[in-house]
């Protein structure tokens, strides 16, 4: 037993991407002294909590990362179909007990027993969305020989949008739905989808929505949603409501200058009345660094996570297969998302959304799953090695 698993962990460090995991854990320990700060007016129970929460997430991503490196992906996804129950049933646990609801309404978070942390289906799902789609274009391109079509078109953005409004129609959330669609159109286009589609999307959607806000048929519940967007063009339109989050981060980033106010002393980010920087911990993660250690303080940021989408399209450029390559694209899509929406966000050009920062913004769940699904980026680069190692053998 012990030789077999030193054998597997000297694979795995042969062979897996260890420049990948070295710049997740670095954005997640810089994600936690932002935290620290973040928790510090708390005291030490807040502290302890959050940042204790952060680190043991990360301890569970780092297994997480390094068991998915070592995982046969391909034998994974011919039990395709269990994924799609999955998929399904794991977000229609919200509607149990075990769902947990936000200031907002939104019913997005799961509270297992025994679990520090809650867990949110979105973030889970969307890995298992990118493995299950991917294996649907590799289909689609290989075995039909088909991805012009009307048809094909069909097949895959309404896979995308079931699950979609399933998510929406349960929980409410539409930031990390809209996850699931921009995932959807990168991982189409580098598939090879004709791009008349992709103008028939856009032009079905902005049709809608146009004729949506022309007739008045917004729903009252919906309102809110089209307020933060009013907003972004008019600050002024609701600034103790709607754009209160916004205004207050871009105050903070602002106030930060170039060096920042001094780590733990920044005004905001310090003070003990909670809605003075709200959501500090979690979606203003990057305001509490604009604050306290200034535009050097958000280019460091910025350039640990556009690394790690880099290293994970290298991945995606060097693949051996439609399905591997579409995979990484996926997970980069994820990335690319959540980063331009958090940080937009915060810049007030953004609307708020409730999506996290990626590796930096507190949540256990949320960093397990980061790490997942870089394991997966790991795994398949470790295939590609082996098959250009197997390769070279063969000549």
């Amino acid at each position: 037993m012990a030789n077999r698993l030193k054998s597997i962990l000297a694979d795995f460090f042969q062979q897996a991407d260890l420049v990948l995991l070295a710049l997740c854990c670095v954005s997640t320990l810089y994600g936690m002294v932002l935290i620290f700060s973040a928790t510090y007016s708390l005291g030490t129970k807040g502290i302890i909590r959050y940042v204790g929460v952060q680190g043991a997430g990360m301890v569970l991503g780092i297994f997480a990362y390094i068991f998915i490196s070592m995982l046969d992906l391909e034998n994974v996804m011919k039990r395709w179909k269990w994924l799609v129950v999955f998929n399904i049933v794991f977000i229609g646990l919200l509607l149990t007990p075990l769902g947990r609801g936000h200031e907002t309404g939104n019913v997005a978070w799961l509270k297992f027993p025994g679990i520090p942390f809650q867990i949110g289906p979105a973030e889970v799902v969307k890995i298992t969305f990118t493995l299950l789609l991917a294996k649907q274009l590799e289909w689609l391109r290989e075995e039909k020989r088909d991805l012009k079509s009307f048809r094909s078109a069909l097949l895959a953005a309404g896979h995308t949008l079931l699950l979609m409004g399933w998510y929406v129609a349960i929980s409410g959330d539409m930031g990390n739905a809209l996850t699931f669609f921009f995932i959807f159109l990168c991982m189409a286009f580098t598939a090879g989808f004709a791009l008349r589609w992709f103008v028939v999307l856009f032009a079905g959607i902005g049709g809608t929505v146009a004729a949506v806000l022309f007739l008045d048929l917004v729903p009252e519940s919906m309102e809110y949603m089209v307020n933060r967007f009013h907003v972004l063009f008019d600050h002024s339109l609701d600034p103790k409501g709607v754009g209160w989050q916004q205004s207050r981060s871009i105050l903070a980033i602002g106030s930060g200058g170039v060096f920042g106010q001094g780590y733990l002393h920044g005004s905001q980010t310090q003070s003990a009345y909670p809605q003075s920087l709200p959501a500090r911990r979690t979606d203003l993660i990057f305001a509490v660094c604009g604050e306290e250690l200034g535009l050097i303080g958000c280019l460091a940021v910025v350039l640990l996570l556009l690394c790690i989408i880099f290293r994970v399209l290298l991945v995606a450029k060097n693949s051996q297969t439609s399905f591997q390559c579409c995979v990484c694209v996926g997970v980069a899509a994820m990335l690319i998302y959540q980063t331009v929406i958090n940080i937009g966000m915060c810049l007030f050009v953004m609307p708020t959304i409730g999506v996290t920062l990626p590796f930096f913004s507190y949540g256990g769940s949320s960093i397990v799953t980061l790490y997942a699904a870089m394991g997966i980026v790991s795994n398949i680069k470790k295939r590609t090695l082996s098959m250009d190692r197997r390769g070279r053998s063969l000549l």
